[in-house]
């Protein structure tokens, strides 16, 4: 049987659990395909996972990841990918995908086809991020044009992607980052940027229609204060909070959690707003698969610019 290279957790711990293995290839079941696997983006679900900080997958040896871009190696019973194919996505996600691999095998409809524009590294890095914005700002939020719209935490994978996804919507942008991260926010098209670190959100914006969270802890609560009434704040952080949502309604404003899945129709819509040059992916850093330990102690570090890459 042909084999695969894998990275593997052993166990819980820090980065160095991560072991990279041989395994058998996976065999695509109906309706799958076997990807040759490009590029991995990584996300700091990832890192808090391996950590052991919940058990969204289990119990170690696991294998994590999600976000791939790669070619089609087969496609035995589907019609939608054929071999030669070049696709990327988020498949199975919250379930395990085993995607720090060399092969992965995933359902055609978790895929599409990877925009011409963007190299592997590039659309491996979008399907988490994009999703998780697409999903909290349109699905859930309804962004339209002419709505003031806050995003926290501007300056990560999530936020330089929702600032950009708002401005496709016709939205005007303001955003929370540090001040070594305005000038990157604004190249993605942020309207106003207030730097946390000095200035009071609360006492800086007022009449926010949708609020994006990508922070956490009490941003969630104080974004009470600038919405307007009948405002909506969309969390990708504290998605099971009833206490705080009865208090958002309370007040009478709507609290929404996101919790990302693997969207084929949102899927499309990140194709097409990278296709019409409204949309694009900072990435950091990439690392050769066989140094995942050390991106991923430059996950761990957080504070990072955009996503962080593994290449194959």
């Amino acid at each position: 049987m042909p084999h695969r290279a894998l990275a593997e957790a052993v166990k819980l711990g820090g980065p160095e659990v991560l072991t990279v293995v041989d395994a058998p290839e996976p065999q695509p079941l109906p309706t799958e395909v076997l990807v040759r696997v490009a590029a991995i983006g990584l996300n700091p679900l990832e890192a808090r996972l391996r950590a052991g900080e919940f058990p969204l997958i289990g119990r170690p040896p696991f294998i994590l990841g999600w976000d791939i871009s790669g070619v089609v190696e087969r496609a035995p019973q589907t019609w939608r990918f054929r071999p030669g194919d070049e696709v990327f996505g988020m498949p199975l996600f919250p379930r395990a995908a085993s995607a720090y691999a060399e092969f992965v095998s995933a359902p055609a409809l978790h895929l599409a086809p990877k925009p011409a524009s963007l190299s592997h590294v590039e659309a491996s890095a979008l399907p988490v991020v994009g999703l998780t914005a697409w999903q909290g700002l349109v699905d859930l939020g309804g962004v339209t044009e002419g709505d003031r719209v806050l995003v926290h935490g501007g300056g990560g994978g999530v936020g330089h992607v929702a600032i950009q996804i708002a401005k496709a919507f016709g939205a005007h942008v303001i955003t929370t980052v540090s001040a070594s991260k305005r000038k990157f926010v604004e190249d993605f098209g942020a309207d106003e940027v207030i730097d946390y670190t000095a200035v009071d959100f609360t006492e800086a914006v007022r009449d926010i229609d949708l609020v994006l969270d990508t922070i956490g802890g009490d941003t969630v609560e104080r974004s009470l204060e600038v919405l307007r009434p009948g405002g909506h704040l969309v969390t990708a952080v504290a998605e099971d909070d009833p206490e705080l949502a009865a208090r958002y309604e309370a007040a009478g404003m709507r609290f929404s959690g996101v919790a990302v899945d693997p969207d084929p129709v949102a899927l499309r819509g990140l194709v097409d707003l990278v296709e019409q040059d409204k949309l694009r992916v900072h990435v950091q850093e990439t690392f050769p698969f066989d140094r995942i330990a050390d991106a991923h102690r430059l996950l761990d570090a957080g504070h990072l610019q955009g996503k962080l890459v593994l290449t194959l």
